[in-house]
């Protein structure tokens, strides 16, 4: 069965053929980053513009790449929650528009469940392995950070999540107070590497580090407002920042990073989570990376990352969820809405083992 995947939630126009949802036959993004690194953020209805502008051509490519003409095309998934609603409606009124005039299926897919998925694209032995469920999910984004834990009978429900900033978002916002430009993940990474990530020492909330205890509905939830303004306290309380900007990045990238890694850890031992998956796009972050690894060996807990081209937005991602649900007849309509806000129940999981 062969998926035509569109992806236009924020700034990256996208489309993807996938074939019974794990052989990729292409997969083309158009970036949207330098039109809006000079406002420091996604502006909306830009993005809409360029993904009006991009979505027939990066479709029409992912066709030629793939060799695959839209008569074999059997069903066309895209992302219809979370997301910007501009920047969503684009991408909805083609695929509604597209699959209307082909006579085939229209697919909504949730943002966050594909990015999920996208770890399993080239792992599909992981998710049929009866021995990994649970299995814990770590989305982390510019948009949502979260703990999901998936069921063998494909029942996901969302242990922990974001109180305030995403993950992503700290990092972004991170970037903006040193003027360090967008999107500010990737480049906080970089200068962090040669910096010490104990020179300065920043909050860890929600982990009881601070000597208040923690309430225990929070235990696995997280915030980081509270380090992105001792950040900004830090930075205004400096004349000279050059010479230490990597130890001030290092410590901050790894009070972020801690907090995540701390949390997935003990969340993964609470409910027996035999597979840790790690996902999203700052699941390409090197730290997080790496020492989630050196965690998930001490815990005893298998670790599958999602590959860099599957962390960041695109609609491989999209296709491949979108193959589970249309063989399980879960298909969407010409009528359905897009929604900027994402639905915390996220019910049945079509991908799993009992599906």
């Amino acid at each position: 069965m062969n998926i035509l995947g569109i992806e236009t939630s924020c700034d990256e126009t996208a489309a993807a053929i996938v074939q019974d949802g794990h052989q990729v036959k292409s997969s083309v993004i158009s970036s949207q980053i330098a039109l809006h690194a000079g406002y420091g953020g996604v502006i909306p209805e830009l993005a809409a513009r360029e993904h009006l502008k991009n979505i027939g051509p990066i479709v029409q490519a992912a066709l030629n790449q793939a060799r695959v003409e839209l008569q074999y095309i059997d069903a066309i998934a895209v992302t219809s929650n979370p997301g910007l609603i501009p920047a969503l409606l684009v991408g909805n009124a083609f695929a509604k528009g597209l699959a209307a005039t082909l006579g085939i299926p229209v697919i909504g897919i949730n943002h966050f469940l594909a990015h999920i998925y996208g770890t399993f694209i080239d792992n599909n032995e992981s998710l049929n392995n009866p021995e990994n469920y649970p299995i814990l999910a770590l989305v982390v984004s510019g948009g949502h950070t979260a703990i999901v834990l998936i069921q063998q009978d494909g029942n996901a429900k969302i242990i922990g999540s974001t109180l305030d900033d995403a993950a992503g978002e700290a990092l972004d916002k991170a970037a903006k107070i040193l003027n360090l430009g967008y999107p500010g993940g990737p480049i906080i990474d970089k200068l962090a590497k040669t910096g010490n990530p104990e020179a300065f020492n920043f909050p860890r909330s929600l982990t009881g580090a601070s000597g208040k205890p923690l309430a225990p509905e929070h235990k696995f939830d997280f915030s980081f407002s509270g380090v992105k303004t001792s950040l900004l306290n830090t930075v205004k309380s400096m004349t000279h920042i050059d010479d230490i900007l990597p130890d001030l990045l290092a410590s901050y990238q790894a009070a972020v990073m801690d907090v995540l890694i701390m949390k997935a850890i003990a969340a993964a031992s609470e409910y027996n989570a035999r597979l840790i998956c790690l996902c999203g796009g700052v699941a390409c972050n090197s730290y997080l990376r790496q020492n989630l690894q050196t965690a998930a060996e001490k815990a005893r807990r298998k670790l599958l990352l999602a590959p860099p081209k599957y962390c960041t937005d695109n609609a491989a991602m999209v296709a491949g969820l979108g193959f589970h649900y249309a063989k399980n007849n879960l298909l969407g309509s010409l009528d359905m809405p897009a929604n900027a806000r994402l639905d915390h129940n996220l019910g049945i999981l079509p991908f799993a083992i009992g599906n």
